[in-house]
């Protein structure tokens, strides 16, 4: 099944993402990761790309073993320092092994970082429009609820959107966001700039107290009062911060679900313990069609 298809299914539709190890004797337990996450029968399982692409041989890998155990995967594809006909080397790879859906990113910027010549992708709209003439997949975007880092302005990011939309992106999925206000104005805001594409609502369960630095130095997410204080009451203590953060998320989904929001993004950071239990906290809500 495409994405594509997924968004005109009835129902509430969680997805889950993975990223593949980054060395060779780390596979085995990434396979094993991706076991107990497709067990729990997600929409799709998306796996990621390396920076500058440094994990490609495993995220095909790791796509392909996704579409082998049933469960349709979303493979990233980044073009930074890759030229096109690279690209299209991988993307054979993929077509070979059943994979049919691609999430394109431009992804990030090496310092220094220069595009020599026209075999390069510069951005993620010139590999959108690539793979749609291309033909035979399904094909993903990014987008950023509180603007992408290196934005001018959320306005001119709305903008870079719509260039996605009009290369040929058949749905996107969002960065993550700890709140919902936060996604609703987005939404609005692109509809006005003529955005119409479905979009999968990123989550991630910050389950300690590290995941916050590393989201605070990659993302441009913002951190609402009520997620503060979770982190200044539990952040000290594991056992309870990882339960909060469950919860936190577990809400986050249920208020998304209510005001129409049916296509979650979960990102899970390799933890089915933790995929299994908001798939657990939601229960029946994600079984069939809730209107």
């Amino acid at each position: 099944m495409t994405i594509r298809e997924t968004f005109q299914t009835p129902g509430v539709h969680l997805s889950c993402e993975v990223f593949p190890p980054k060395a060779f004797d780390k596979l085995d337990d990434a396979r094993a990761v991706v076991r107990a996450i497709c067990q729990l029968r997600p929409a799709y399982v998306s796996v990621t790309y390396g920076a500058a692409g440094n994990t490609q041989r495993f995220t095909q890998e790791i796509s392909a073993y996704v579409q082998s155990l049933g469960v349709t995967a979303l493979s990233h594809l980044t073009c930074v320092n890759a030229t096109r006909d690279a690209v299209n080397g991988v993307l054979d790879a993929l077509q070979a092994q059943g994979v049919h859906n691609v999430l394109a990113l431009r992804g990030d910027l090496p310092e220094g970082a220069a595009f020599p010549t026209d075999a390069h992708f510069r951005h993620a709209n010139e590999l959108i429009a690539a793979i749609h003439a291309r033909g035979g997949f399904c094909v993903g975007a990014a987008c950023y609820p509180e603007g992408h880092p290196e934005a001018f302005d959320r306005d001119r990011d709305l903008d870079s959107l719509r260039f996605k939309q009009d290369a040929g992106a058949d749905f996107l999925t969002t960065q993550m966001f700890f709140d919902n206000t936060v996604l609703y104005q987005f939404l609005f805001r692109a509809l006005k700039k003529g955005v119409t594409l479905p979009v999968s609502a990123g989550v991630m369960p910050v389950v300690n107290a590290r995941q916050i630095r590393r989201i605070l130095s990659l993302s441009s997410a913002s951190l609402p009062q009520r997620f503060l204080a979770i982190l200044d009451r539990f952040g000290r203590d594991p056992a309870s911060m990882e339960k909060a953060g469950i919860a936190y998320a577990t809400d986050q989904i249920i208020d998304l679900v209510a005001n129409g929001v049916n296509h979650i993004h979960l990102y899970t950071m390799n933890r089915p313990d933790v995929a299994r239990a908001i798939f657990q906290n939601l229960g029946p809500i994600l079984e069939g069609s809730h209107e």
